[in-house]
């Protein structure tokens, strides 16, 4: 049976798991059951900090800790520690370029029943537009361990994006490596190259099986560090392979597929489709349901790579 496992389970587990180093420090906005850092809470209740429903001062608390020695993880919902707390992180964390990571829990649509208001579609969009932060959008639960451990061995703002909704392993932790800045060639492929981040990984890997069904060959690229991005393996296989599929659970404005378009066109252009939430907020329902609703499916994914791959005959 496949495991799967909340990529904020992970997160969790993954601060108990080193939060043996006295400096680290963890503040959350009153959501410690849903945000899972109660199993920091449980094993070092000397340096977990609820500073209740109040996700502007608790970014500025965070700030504040970060200037005495402290590594600090600032956790909410994204849609609050992205967007409520947006100004804070802009102008207390990220200016000053203080050791504060931010886990976002809950983002994107597969939040599902809470509906438009909790939603987060835009945090990346957010973030990366800010001087000195990091972005990191981990697929799996092995993923985002070592996307925790990346944050606390870098000096610098990070933001680690977080689903509600359990996803499957894709990784062997026994050879899985995490290096900031770099993607993952998941799959080799000649004729396209598929570019997922976060719980989209796992469609992207369906829909390169599918297309090899069809005799195409789709190579499969996971980008867990949107910023800074790899632009050298984008590069890469634009040159090698002449067409690109982006695939997020986020809006297509400023997230991955904007940020992989900005290096094509700096770089090396082609064809390129970019899959996401097309300038509309999200609804309540289940997960699937509005995964299917908004086209974040592996049968996009395929529709969106025989476009493209007509795109690349045409041009």
């Amino acid at each position: 049976m496949e495991q799967k496992i909340a990529t904020r389970e992970a997160y969790g587990n993954a601060l108990a798991e080193f939060g043996s180093d006295p400096r680290i420090v963890v503040v959350d906005a009153d959501l410690s059951k849903s945000t899972k850092t109660e199993s920091f809470k449980k094993k070092y209740p000397d340096r977990f900090f609820n500073m209740g429903i109040a996700e502007g001062n608790m970014m500025a608390v965070a700030a504040g800790m970060a200037t005495c020695g402290k590594i600090v993880f600032a956790s909410s919902f994204a849609i609050f520690a992205a967007l409520r707390a947006c100004e804070q992180v802009r102008n207390s964390i990220c200016y000053p370029a203080l050791n504060v990571k931010i886990g976002a829990t809950h983002a994107g649509i597969s939040v599902g029943e809470d509906g438009a208001s909790h939603q987060a579609i835009e945090d990346i969009a957010i973030m990366r537009s800010f001087p000195n932060m990091v972005v990191l959008s981990p697929a799996d639960a092995v993923e985002t361990k070592y996307a925790v451990k990346a944050a606390i061995d870098h000096e610098g703002p990070v933001y680690i994006r977080l689903g509600r909704l359990a996803v499957p392993v894709l990784f062997d932790e026994k050879d899985y490596k995490f290096e900031l800045g770099k993607g993952i060639t998941m799959v080799e492929g000649n004729d396209l190259t598929i570019i997922a981040t976060g719980l989209m990984l796992q469609y992207a890997l369906e829909a390169s099986k599918r297309l090899a069904e069809e005799g195409i060959s789709a190579r499969v690229i996971n980008i867990h560090t949107i910023k800074p991005i790899d632009r050298d393996l984008i590069v890469k296989a634009a040159r090698e392979t002449g067409a690109i599929v982006t695939v997020e659970e986020h809006t297509v404005m400023g997230g991955l597929g904007s940020a992989v378009a900005e290096v094509l066109v700096q770089n090396y252009p082609v064809p390129t489709r970019i899959i996401g939430i097309q300038d509309k907020f999200g609804k309540s329902g289940k997960p699937d349901r509005l995964l299917e609703m908004y086209g974040l499916t592996t049968e996009n994914i395929v529709a969106k790579s025989l476009e493209v791959l007509k795109m690349k005959k045409q041009a």
